[in-house]
């Protein structure tokens, strides 16, 4: 909630791919992975630095792969625990889940 909004490069592998939001300090990334099978985007892997955990910047991650796949028109398997949770708490993304 105090985090600025992150600025969050997307790279898109076809097959796989992350979403990485550089952090203040310049070797620092945080970075949620995901990985394609028949049309849905596996959340497999979100990581933070300790030292940047619990500013928010887990969610913001997510919250870019729901973006786009709400643009894009993918399905998302919350494989990672930290995407499972965040999908227990916001029911209205049923629709987004594989």
């Amino acid at each position: 909630m105090g985090t600025a909004e992150l600025e969050i490069e997307r790279r898109d592998r076809v097959t796989h791919g992350d979403y990485i939001a550089k952090l203040d300090d310049s070797d620092s990334a945080a970075k949620l992975s995901w990985t394609d099978r028949a049309g849905v985007r596996h959340a497999e892997h979100t990581f933070v630095p300790p030292e940047h955990r619990g500013k928010g910047i887990a969610e913001q991650l997510v919250k870019a792969l729901v973006s786009d796949a709400r643009k894009q028109g993918f399905k998302i398997s919350p494989d990672c625990s930290y995407v499972d949770t965040y999908f227990r708490r916001h029911k209205d993304l049923g629709d987004l889940r594989a």
